[in-house]
């Protein structure tokens, strides 16, 4: 005797074709801690204390709503801030650093 065959009833057959669910692409650098290293350097040069209070408060809203584009625009405004440092030969501010912030701010 031959088995008969079944075919899969509709339930089977949708999960079977259903395809996975996209999984949330996280960005390849961490916005919140290039954001925390900004903030340091900034503390540390004991320059800019309005972008350091933004940066504080930016921080703070990315926790609550998971938005980086504040973290972002604070990153650039201190790149730029950076940039006028390097111009004026201050310590510790190398090109590296800079590029090192560019290229975090480059995976948005």
């Amino acid at each position: 005797m031959a088995k008969a065959t079944t075919k899969p009833t509709a339930a089977k057959a949708k999960a079977k074709k259903a395809p996975a669910k996209p999984t949330a692409k996280k960005p390849s650098v961490n916005i919140e801690k290039t954001s925390r290293d900004v903030l340091a350097k900034l503390k540390t040069l004991d320059i800019e204390h309005q972008l350091q209070a933004d940066i504080e408060w930016c921080i703070g809203s990315y926790h609550a709503d998971k938005n980086p584009v504040g973290l972002f625009d604070m990153v650039n405004r201190a790149i730029a801030v950076f940039k006028l440092e390097l111009q004026k030969k201050s310590r510790g501010v190398t090109a590296k650093l800079i590029s090192d912030f560019e290229k975090a701010v480059a995976t948005k």
